[in-house]
């Protein structure tokens, strides 16, 4: 045992910290208390991944069962099966991603990564058939959450932290590089630190030692002229001389007023505290525990990216190299061999670009190439013949003209089933690679949790042998060239026949639309960047997290709908489409490219809700670039059709260059106004109507770009033009009551204000119904000036202060909101809901006749 009161063992007691706990004694056989502190974490995140792995496993028998493959005549049945299939994998999503955050091993954070790409594609599947059965955007499941037991912090969408640590030192070095180039132009200002030599610092200090010394003079004489008055004070009163009774009584009504209001408070704190309205004081203290989480997750940080790159593979290179290589050549050798024999000719060694020596070996016997050939006309005389006679059905049905009847009634007969999944291989993959490696592997010999040398002997050795075969394919290409010397006396035709092919495929190519057309074929992404930053173009996004934009759940959606009311969506639901549909998918290139492609993203509602800084949240998210094209901003840019096509052509490759990006409209109804007023006619806000599909129509599922606009008055705009470039329409509203409560509370505490029981939040929350957060923000803001924060020790804030000001600005009006909700019932999707609602009643009225009929009988 190690000596506890020795300096040694104290001095790392220090650097360890909270760690210590673990531990009363510790012998000096056993490793150093942080790195028991890392494995008792580690064992607790291979718990969480555990569960995860398990509940995943039971939600993908779930998946090949028939109930999701047979299709479902009641839609309420089919919707309740996707609510509950989508809070499930919400919860793998949530425990997945703590796991691959705080887990310190490389190997297994890539099989959790794997997973967790192929869980949040899968969550978006599941939303957007909920959206197609609903015919809404928002889905109200209290209910469901009621059964499961579960609170709405349980579906809260989270937001993975590897979108930006993986990428957190090019997102460094690109914000110095915006940075430096805002300065160079004027475009940002840069407070300079001025230096100063050793003489001005030292007069410095003196003026402020002298000022500090006056300061204490004059507080010294204060307090001697204050004991010389009050002594002249108590020689007056000895000789008039106050009633001690009245002087007792006057004692007595101060100190009773005091103990009585302390009681006061007291029994009013435990009331609140009884009725849950607040926390307990024990509740309120950070836990000693939680005191230093930060400071872990940051040298977390640093472990996993810290670790030293592996000498396995040039071990793998020296040891098996020459093994792999002899290998190779032979193989490749027997190759030349048995199609000499098999066609009377040595083949054509296939370029490097073709695949080489791999493409060699993976050819087929012309054996094999006959038999698929005779597979592929078999295949497409058949495919003929059902065309044809589909033809012809369809003729016959046109005569009659039965056809959309038949259509309509096999739908109806079929319901609703759910789509072929593009996820489900990728988190079968990962969950089998988990069960074939680590769900059984013994734990106890992995205690530093660094790597595993086998598995990444595994990964090195395909990289060694690739290397090598290049090498080998070198040699063996003059090999054969010999060979067809020697044999056939014929030389090789290799270089001459790649130029053939090069010159067939560049006739065989495709025109490329005008977007895609390189333009500027000899600049670089550096200036091309450039120019985009000093023409104001391409901007710096606001740091502000998703979580910033603060709002509650809507408890009463599910009741509601159910009385045929339309509730308006909460903030917390916005907040989640901004998830789903803006950060989830920037964030990853796997689920990008096969989750649902949203391009196009529309965010309407009243000034001061909050639309800007939703997409600088989604900036902020996932490091996206952010480019802005409002038509404020684009005026007397880049003029002339030939400028506009320049200066799209430029935003499209750099984005695709340096995806993640964000290109944003603002005021977005005015490019596609139905009149545009006089005093906006010299911004020609309509130039980017025409050219908005084709830069929609250029970005690929490969493409993590995402065209984001925002509007205020999207009445104004022709709705057809609207609805055709964005595909996903989000209303957002006015907060309600609880958000409203919310709010209050966070802007105040964040602006530095303290919350006392003189300050009402509920009554603020009432009084402020019909104001958005803008407003709120407003009305703290001019309340907690420096002076007010200075006087808040002694003068506590109370409710009239921010009524004042809250009073001086204009809510949102019934009229402008009842507005927006006209408006979106004329988009696609809000139509859709009016008729998906109106065939409702249409049944419900249908069978309350049908049960009368039968009354009546």
């Amino acid at each position: 045992m190690t000596d506890l009161s020795s300096p040694e063992y104290l001095e790392e007691t220090r650097r360890t910290g909270p760690c210590t706990h673990f531990l009363v004694a510790r012998p000096a056989s056993q490793p150093p208390l942080p790195l028991l502190c890392d494995r008792w974490l580690d064992l607790t995140y291979n718990k969480m991944w555990t569960d995860a792995q398990e509940d995943l496993d039971i939600q993908l028998q779930r998946e090949r069962e028939e109930e999701f493959l047979e299709p479902e005549k009641d839609y309420v049945k089919a919707f309740k099966k996707l609510a509950a299939s989508y809070i499930k994998y919400l919860q793998i999503f949530r425990k997945l991603e703590t796991a691959h955050d705080q887990l310190v091993h490389q190997q297994k954070r890539a099989v959790i990564r794997q997973v967790l790409d192929g869980v949040i594609g899968r969550i978006l599947e599941v939303k957007r058939e909920m959206v197609k059965l609903e015919n809404s955007e928002f889905q109200y499941i209290d209910d469901i959450l009621e059964d499961l037991k579960l609170v709405p912090e349980d579906i809260e969408v989270p937001i993975p932290k590897y979108f930006i640590k993986e990428k957190l030192e090019d997102l460094q070095q690109r914000e110095k590089t915006l940075d430096q180039i805002l300065l160079d132009t004027g475009l940002q200002t840069e407070v300079h630190v001025k230096a100063m030599t050793l003489e001005e610092a030292i007069r410095i200090i003196q003026v402020a030692e002298r000022a500090r010394q006056g300061r204490c003079r004059v507080a010294f004489m204060k307090q001697i002229y204050l004991e010389e008055k009050r002594k002249g004070q108590t020689k007056l009163q000895v000789q008039v001389g106050p009633n001690p009774d009245d002087a007792a009584t006057c004692i007595q009504k101060v100190w009773r007023g005091y103990i009585q209001r302390k009681k006061t408070e007291k029994m009013r704190e435990e009331e609140m505290i009884f009725l849950g309205m607040s926390l307990p004081p024990h509740l309120k203290a950070a836990s000693i525990s939680q005191v230093p989480a930060g400071q872990v997750n940051a040298v977390q940080g640093e472990v996993q990216e810290g670790q030293e790159e592996l000498s396995i593979k040039d071990k793998l290179r020296e040891v098996e190299g020459l093994n792999i290589k002899e290998t190779l050549e032979h193989q490749i050798g027997q190759c030349f061999i048995e199609c000499r024999h098999i066609i009377g000719r040595f083949p054509d060694f296939p370029t490097a670009e073709a695949g080489g020596s791999m493409a060699l070996l993976s050819e087929k016997t012309p054996e094999q190439v006959a038999a698929e050939l005779a597979a592929k006309k078999e295949a497409a005389l058949q495919k003929k013949a059902q065309q044809g006679k589909k033809e012809k059905e369809e003729g016959k049905e046109k005569m009659k003209g039965k056809k959309p009847q038949k259509t309509g009634k096999k739908e109806e007969e079929e319901g609703w089933k759910m789509t072929p999944s593009n996820f489900l291989s990728i988190m079968e993959e990962g969950s089998s690679q988990y069960k074939a490696i680590w769900q059984n592997r013994d734990k106890e010999w992995d205690f530093l949790q660094d790597h595993d040398p086998e598995l990444i002997k595994e990964e090195k050795r395909e990289e060694v042998e690739e290397e090598i075969r290049v090498q080998v394919d070198a040699s063996m290409q003059q090999k054969l060239e010999n060979l067809k010397l020697a044999v056939d006396g014929e030389k090789s035709n290799t270089q001459k026949k790649g130029r053939k092919s090069d010159k067939k495929k560049k006739t065989t190519r495709k025109k490329i639309p005008e977007l895609e057309e390189d333009l500027t074929p000899d600049r670089t992404i550096d200036s091309l960047y450039r120019e985009l930053v000093e023409e104001g173009l391409l901007i710096k996004a606001r740091t502000v997290n998703l979580s910033d934009y603060v709002g509650e759940y809507s408890y009463l959606g599910t009741t509601l709908r159910q009385v045929d009311v339309e509730p308006m969506p909460s903030l917390a639901d916005v907040r989640q489409l901004i998830a789903l549909y803006g950060i989830l998918p920037l964030g990853s290139q796997t689920v990008h490219e096969k989750a649902p492609l949203v391009k196009a993203l529309l965010l309407a509602g009243p000034t001061g809700v909050g639309k800007k800084m939703l997409v600088h949240a989604i900036c902020t998210e996932t490091g996206a670039n952010l480019f802005n094209l409002s038509a404020s901003n684009v005026v007397g840019k880049y003029p002339g059709k030939s400028g506009l096509q320049m200066m799209l052509h430029m935003v499209l490759k750099v984005a695709k260059q340096l995806q993640p990006s964000v290109v944003w409209l603002g005021d977005t109804e005015k490019i596609f106004s139905k009149a545009v007023p006089k005093a906006e006619e010299e911004m020609n806000p309509k130039r980017l109507e025409k050219m908005l599909p084709k830069f929609l129509k250029a970005l690929k599922a490969q493409d993590r770009v995402l065209l984001v606009g925002t509007t205020n008055r999207p009445f104004d705009a022709h709705l057809k033009r609207f609805c055709k470039v964005y595909q996903k329409i989000i209303l957002i509203p006015r907060p309600d009551y609880t958000s409203r409560f919310v709010l209050w509370k966070h802007i105040i505490l964040q602006n530095g204000g303290v919350i006392t029981n003189l300050l009402n939040i509920s009554c603020l929350a009432k009084a402020s119904d019909g104001f958005t957060q803008g407003h709120i923000v407003q009305a703290v803001q001019a309340v907690l000036s420096d002076l007010r924060l200075v006087q808040m020790t002694r003068k506590p804030l109370r409710t009239a202060e921010f009524m004042i000001s809250l009073a001086r600005q204009d809510p949102v009006y019934k009229e402008e909101e009842e507005a927006f909700k006209a408006w979106y019932d004329k988009t696609p999707l809000g139509k859709a809901r009016i008729k998906a609602l109106s065939g409702s009643e249409k049944a419900g009225k249908g069978k309350a006749k049908e049960g009368k009929k039968g009354k009546k009988n």
